[in-house]
């Protein structure tokens, strides 16, 4: 799904209810911040929602020692496109609970009136990565209305991420499994003015929680949920 496959790897899925623990890059699965937690200390962890005024959805957590403290924002980045051998402009954002879906679904309509999705979903702990499902030329109006049917799913679900892309300009935005926003192509004039109307300003040395240890939440319900949406997206059959 985009460039983020080349930032960020999957070290281990826990036993239960899909909890998965990440570590950012050239960090090592050694010294966990979670090991010698006792239960009681791990609910607690798990169970903080804000962070001064940011607000977590429950798809993902911080290092228990808070190596990245969750906060809003905007960087500049560069993805390198190894088979064009161009650099592609990127944006990552990470955004407030409260306002984070409303920017996702606004940052939709400079892509145009229709559009290519993908469905990504690490569900499958058997799989031990990714799937990507894959729906060409679905109407914008039509792919709201059904993403809004699933906003629980999209903001909350740390195992599903969705990407919406325009080839021809080429453009895409991305609201990845972190619930980071993260939008590449040129111009990028029009997202970073999306962005700031809702108050996210542009931290060129923010840091987000993917560049650190963290945890992924999901459940049996969220599966179940995903697998309609993709249905609901005529893309039962359709993988990358």
């Amino acid at each position: 799904m985009g460039f983020l496959k080349n930032f960020f790897q999957n070290v281990f899925h826990e036993e239960g209810e899909a909890a998965t623990t990440k570590r950012g890059p050239g960090q090592t699965s050694n010294n966990s911040s979670f090991e010698r937690l006792s239960e009681d200390e791990l609910e607690a962890h798990l169970g903080v929602q804000r962070y001064g005024k940011f607000r977590l959805t429950d798809a993902v957590r911080p290092s228990y020692d808070l190596q990245v403290i969750p906060e809003q924002g905007y960087r500049h980045d560069v993805y390198h496109d190894e088979e064009a051998k161009s650099n592609v402009p990127v944006i990552m954002a990470a955004a407030s609970n409260e306002i984070l879906f409303e920017i996702f679904m606004e940052l939709i309509d400079p892509l145009g009136v229709e559009v290519d999705v993908v469905l990504e979903t690490s569900h499958s702990r058997d799989s031990g990565g990714h799937t990507d499902l894959y729906r060409e030329h679905i109407d914008v109006p039509v792919l709201k209305s059904t993403l809004y049917d699933y906003e629980d799913l999209l903001v909350n679900d740390g195992c599903t991420g969705i990407a919406v892309l325009n080839p021809g300009i080429p453009q895409e935005v991305q609201f990845d499994e972190h619930k980071l926003l993260i939008v590449y192509g040129n111009p990028l004039d029009e997202f970073e003015r999306i962005l700031e109307s809702y108050g996210v300003r542009c931290r060129d040395g923010i840091k987000f929680i993917t560049e650190a240890e963290h945890v992924h939440s999901s459940s049996d319900t969220y599966y179940q949920q995903f697998d309609e949406l993709k249905m609901r997206l005529g893309m039962d059959c359709n993988f990358m």
